[in-house]
């Protein structure tokens, strides 16, 4: 899941942000401790305050549009130090509070942001700013969804057209900094891998065109609002041509052109941070910061090697219940290559078959949650420009329902799109009840301090969107053993995630031998492991979440089902895992004993 592709935090208005009136600090006497709730929520409102106005894009997509003409250069040294003076600072206020004192749920909000703070200061200390974007995670590619009119960006009104003029202006600087971040990574030997770069270089210029009218950043012009002015719709399609003609472009092919003549050639032929001054320690901190444990890289390539033995067995024993004779090798090319497994001629069909997904279990999700958003959904091919490179994926709705919650498909071709890939275990993880429920009901909670209401602990929100795909026979899903098969291939992809992202990153796997473990697992084409690896190259530590996640909230629902007996209740259970919101899972671990506790 990617709720945005964002290069880093983007920031807005330094001084001002560094200017803000402190409602928290009223009362905040230094030395002495605060148990007064309202000065808590105070501090929280407060730093979601200065937050949203240092990072303007990621307060686009929760829907608060006062920073939508704003794209910061969110790579210099000065922003970094803004960043950590901001950070402590607010550690340091919310250490005045005694927090024995304060209500369970301002006990939860304490434990979150206190665990937060702290991950961000560490966070800053590693030299990750020297590699400031790749082909998976890069503001030049959040550039393009939002321009197209088709993202985050609200194109509703003449002051929206107005402020995507505004933040295109900032784009331009911002790619001169990550030139520099990128000679200054050069200079100290941390650098991408080569394999990774190469793919850079068509994502920057397949977004240069000739004509300005033929750009994507023209799209919203050829989709003007009925009620525009004739005025206004001359005067911002003359402003969006020399955007893209005097801006844009430029930008994208300064960008490409860097990247291929001058990072290229010293870009490393090593596939994991290990090699890199300074990378395993880079590594160690986003392992920790990817699974909220102090589960060491040793300890997941382990449970890795465990976990993908014992769905190994699970898929020899679907496969002799089809009757297939030959190994589990020579099934998984069966499923590849057998026509009946790619019905589809137009990628209408593929979006058709997801939304028959949905109505098919619509009524088991009655029976398994109580509580369930009313953001609206929508199932979206995935744009042309992007979908080369893109995993299936949700973009999150916005808080106030005007933006829909978004599951993105990418078809390529929808005569190849294979039924067996797991298309019932993708729907389920992806986007109901996955993502589209826990993040959707997260931001409609409006109880929640904002800096809950909109973030996010990687192992808790990918652990529960692979839990869920662990409900598809509770659903109604999985009957047909194809599909269960497809399921279980997606369970093993993420057991071996934690082998080959642990392996490539602290255990000098290479990329070869990576793509080849995969293969050896999964039933998956050879591009398509590729791409899932240098996906793990380009973001070390994140693919390890989802199993480390999934694995708690299954062991939690297991220890409960046992101590409570009769009284366990499946949808309470799964209400009162998301009602708090995304959180550490040490801390989603106590909150949830104290729920059964109550409950018994």
């Amino acid at each position: 899941m990617k709720k945005l592709l964002l290069a880093g935090l983007a920031a807005a208005a330094l001084a001002t942000a560094c200017n803000q009136a402190k409602p928290a600090e009223s009362g905040a006497v230094a030395g002495a401790t605060l148990a007064d709730p309202k000065a808590l929520a105070g501090l929280f409102d407060a730093f979601w305050e200065k937050q949203s106005r240092l990072d303007p894009l990621s307060a686009t997509a929760q829907g608060d549009n006062r920073f939508n003409d704003q794209l910061p250069n969110d790579g210099t040294r000065a922003y970094r130090d803004t960043l950590r003076t901001f950070y402590q600072t607010y550690l340091d206020r919310l250490e005045r509070f005694d927090r024995a004192k304060l209500s369970a749920n301002d006990q939860l909000s304490y434990d979150v942001f206190r665990y937060q703070m702290q991950q961000n200061l560490a966070g800053l200390k590693l030299n990750t700013w020297m590699m400031p974007f790749n082909q998976f995670y890069a503001l030049p590619l959040t550039m393009g969804q939002m321009g197209s009119g088709e993202g985050i960006q609200p194109f509703k009104t003449v002051k929206d057209y107005d402020n995507w003029l505004g933040r295109t202006k900032g784009f331009a600087v911002w790619a001169d900094t990550a030139i520099a971040n990128f000679r200054a990574g050069i200079k100290a030997g941390v650098v991408l891998p080569k394999t990774l770069v190469v793919k850079m270089l068509p994502q920057m210029h397949d977004l240069v065109v000739a004509d300005p009218a033929k750009s994507l950043f023209y799209a919203p012009i050829n989709k003007f609002p009925k009620n525009f002015p004739a005025a206004d719709k001359a005067r911002l399609a003359a402003a969006y041509q020399k955007a893209i003609g005097t801006e844009l472009n430029p930008a994208f092919k300064k960008l490409g052109d860097f990247l291929q003549t001058e990072y290229l050639s010293k870009a490393r032929a090593t596939s994991g941070l290990g090699a890199l001054p300074g990378g395993p320690a880079m590594y160690t901190y986003l392992v920790a910061n990817s699974t909220t444990t102090d589960q060491t890289p040793t300890e997941i390539y382990q449970l890795g090697l465990a976990e993908v033995a014992r769905i190994r067995a699970e898929m020899e024993r679907v496969k002799a219940s089809v009757g297939f004779k030959g190994d589990l090798p020579a099934f998984f090319e069966h499923l590849k290559t057998d026509k009946r497994f790619t019905p589809y001629t137009k990628p209408a069909q593929v979006l058709a078959a997801f939304e028959t997904i949905h109505q098919r279990m619509a009524p088991n999700l009655k029976r398994m949650f109580n509580k369930v958003p009313k953001t609206p959904f929508e199932i979206r091919q995935t744009e042309a420009f992007r979908a080369a490179s893109a995993s299936a994926e949700y973009n999150q709705g916005s808080a106030d329902g005007t933006r829909p919650g978004i599951f993105y498909v990418p078809i390529l071709d929808a005569t190849k799109f294979n039924t067996t890939s797991g298309m019932e275990s993708l729907f389920l993880h992806e986007a109901i009840p996955g993502h589209h429920y826990q993040i959707s009901l997260q931001q409609e909670n409006t109880a929640l301090p904002k800096f809950r209401r909109f973030g996010s602990q990687n192992a808790y929100v990918e652990g529960w969107a692979l839990y869920c795909e662990s409900l598809g026979k509770e659903l109604g899903l999985y009957t047909d053993p194809y599909q269960y098969m497809g399921a279980l291939g997606d369970e093993q992809l993420r057991a071996v995630r934690l082998v080959v992202d642990t392996g490539l990153h602290s255990r000098s796997l290479s990329r070869a031998q990576a793509i080849d473990y995969m293969l050896a697992n999964l039933s998956m084409s050879r591009p398509d492991a590729t791409s899932a690896i240098e996906r793990y190259m380009a973001i070390p530590g994140q693919a390890l979440g989802y199993k480390v996640g999934a694995l708690k909230i299954r062991e939690l629902r297991t220890r409960y089902e046992k101590q409570l007996g009769s009284k366990f209740s499946l949808s309470a259970f799964h209400d009162a895992i998301l009602q708090d919101g995304s959180m550490p899972l040490a801390v989603l671990e106590k909150k949830m004993d104290a729920w059964a506790a109550g409950v018994k």
